[in-house]
């Protein structure tokens, strides 16, 4: 078989994706262009991607293609719609990187609320020598986390793991489900999302993208939410009006925000982001969440464990055809 690794830069270059071959021909990209796609997955058995947009056109002059394997747990680059009408099985990965984001997600709280960036520059300025003082507050000051409400859109597995750990710090957790489903075993209060957003200190998105959540937080929500409040998504980019955000960080509407995933990856020179006044109000990584580097060696190995699940499946279709 061919296998096509679409975008391999993605991955690191310290994950080792020889494993792959073990099905056949590997050949690998460091990144594809949309006009690269079709060349580049013609004669493909297997295509392997993590971000590059799979659509209808691609599918449909791929002639060999037996299998999609999406280097993520949202599908949202493959027109999924297509495949399953052309047969084309679609496998994700679910759980491989709940650690890595639930960690990722108090890496922005913390350097957000608690100012983590700012007063790290101070400490390593000559301005903190010269003070004459063992603290500096340069009016940046924090409050604990114990006590405030932590309101989470999307309580799936990582929705879970930010839960256990906002309620280690001693925060109040309720949730948020775009499906209407308990998703907590009513450990955690549901609630609807006007009482989450009212209500919260934090509000942290950890949704899919899809018909529901596309465009839930915009500015009529962002209203909604307390001028002491903080925003932080690591779900997906389009989930938030990205201009909206940008207008209520600059109007004081809303103390800080950070983000994690863009409507537009990487972010464009001229996004609304660009355009926050107060730098230390926006805190911004570049869709790093999900790549610790075990979550990334978990996701080859459960990528190959669904490629030995495909196989097996139609081993077991031709077993039972010659019977």
């Amino acid at each position: 078989m061919k296998l096509v690794f679409l975008d391999a830069a993605t991955m690191g270059d310290d994950i080792d994706l020889s494993p792959f071959e073990q099905f056949g021909t590997l050949t690998v990209y460091y990144n594809t262009t949309p006009a690269e796609v079709v060349p580049r997955i013609a004669t493909a058995d297997i295509v392997l991607v993590n971000k590059v947009k799979i659509n209808k056109e691609a599918m449909q002059a791929a002639k060999e293609l037996k299998l999609i394997c999406v280097a993520a747990t949202g599908m949202d680059v493959i027109d999924l719609q297509y495949a399953a009408k052309a047969g084309i099985p679609v496998m994700n990965v679910a759980g491989y990187s709940t650690d890595s984001v639930a960690q990722t997600t108090f890496l922005h709280i913390l350097s957000c609320m608690q100012q983590g960036p700012y007063f790290n520059e101070f400490a390593h300025s000559q301005a903190y020598s010269k003070s004459g003082l063992p603290t500096h507050f340069g009016g940046r000051y924090f409050h604990e986390l114990s006590g405030k409400r932590m309101g989470i859109i999307g309580m799936g597995a990582i929705g879970r793991k930010v839960a256990a750990i906002a309620s280690a710090f001693g925060m109040d957790v309720v949730y948020y489900s775009s499906s209407g489903k308990d998703r907590s075993d009513g450990q955690y209060r549901r609630v609807n999302l006007d009482e989450l957003l009212r209500t919260s200190d934090v509000v942290s998105i950890h949704s899919p993208l899809n018909e529901k959540t596309r465009g839930l937080i915009g500015k009529v929500e962002l209203e909604k939410m307390k001028a002491s409040a903080y925003l932080f998504n690591l779900g997906r980019g389009a989930i938030v009006d990205e201009c909206a955000l940008a207008d209520a960080l600059n109007e004081n509407r809303l103390a800080g925000a950070g983000m994690d995933v863009f409507s537009t990856e990487p972010l464009p020179a001229d996004h609304c982001y660009r355009k926050v006044t107060d730098k230390s109000k926006l805190f911004l990584t570049p869709h790093i969440g999900w790549a610790s580097v075990e979550a990334r060696k978990r996701l080859v190995s459960m990528m190959v464990d669904n490629i030995n699940q495909y196989i097996a499946s139609r081993s077991g279709d031709r077993s039972r055809a010659e019977k």
